[in-house]
């Protein structure tokens, strides 16, 4: 009998580890394979001058990515701005301050927040947030906005990524050990002054993997980016300037220009772009949050 158990056991860890195996290696043939669909057009030219040019005229060849790079990264870290102080205050909120009938309330309208298809948030901001920005915003910063802008994609990524955020935010609130909340507040502290001190400290590396979670989510958006960006090839100088994102020159163009063979490795050069930045920032931040739990560990 305990020889089984032995064996049972040996036979899920190699299970368990052939499933990890399993990811790292797709991962990496993901990566592989639109390189190789890359590799013609950068051949035809030096990969410093794709990156850094602002030049996008397919038909005579000119495939310039820096418009779309600054786009993707300008959207997304607005919607990170915006959400991430939206979040986390909604968040306290529910896990200290609310009665647990206003959570069981508030739960169910995350949820069905998280699984609204992005194309209707897509038609939401086309129809709300666009013309709120051209007609009552930018007129007070700018001559003139069409109103499809960053800042249009920004708030509309913002509001798809928050109920993310709650959820993952209340996760790790809950985490936290009720006995160190309930020594602060016996301790005499305030629920805020516990929250500062013993629940944000606590959560810090947490809230720090949630952002990482989000942004990963908010690079890869296309649809909903899509409709209110207004897809021009320059590159944005304002938050009332069109802009045009590395996954809505994919979803608008893929398809169409097959029998150009450049244009299309061009275009997945642009896939292994997005799918080379969300990696780097996934690591970049995987190391700062390494070196910050060592820290809180202490």
């Amino acid at each position: 009998m305990h020889y089984l158990r032995k064996i049972k056991d040996r036979s899920a860890r190699h299970v368990m580890l052939g499933i990890a195996v399993f990811a790292v290696l797709f991962l990496l043939v993901i990566a592989i394979s639109l390189f190789i669909k890359a590799l013609p057009i950068m051949r035809e030219k030096s990969i410093w001058v794709l990156l850094t040019s602002g030049s996008w005229r397919p038909f005579k060849g000119d495939f310039g990515f820096l418009p779309f790079i600054l786009s993707t990264l300008h959207v997304s870290l607005l919607a990170i701005l915006i959400a991430l102080p939206l979040s986390l205050l909604t968040s306290i909120y529910l896990h200290t301050y609310a009665s647990r009938n206003t959570r069981s309330f508030f739960q169910p309208f995350i949820d069905v927040l998280s699984g609204i298809p992005s194309v209707i948030y897509g038609v939401w901001g086309t129809l709300t947030i666009v013309p709120l920005i051209a007609n009552k915003i930018a007129p007070n910063f700018v001559e003139f906005s069409s109103g499809y802008s960053v800042l249009a994609g920004g708030m509309v990524l913002a509001v798809m990524i928050l109920p993310l955020l709650i959820s993952i935010l209340l996760e790790v609130f809950r985490s936290i050990p009720q006995e160190m909340t309930d020594a602060s507040m016996q301790l005499g502290a305030t629920k805020w002054q516990t929250v500062k001190k013993v629940v944000l400290r606590k959560s810090f590396p947490g809230i720090l993997a949630a952002v990482v979670l989000s942004v990963s989510r908010a690079f890869g958006e296309t649809i909903a980016v899509l409709m209110v960006c207004g897809n021009i090839t320059e590159i944005p100088h304002s938050l009332f300037d069109a802009c045009y994102p590395l996954p809505a020159l994919i979803a608008n163009n893929y398809g169409e220009m097959l029998s150009m063979p450049s244009y299309e490795s061009a275009l997945m050069l642009a896939a292994f772009l997005l799918f080379i930045i969300i990696v780097l920032f996934n690591a970049l931040s995987r190391v700062i949050l390494v070196q910050i739990e060592k820290r809180y560990s202490l």
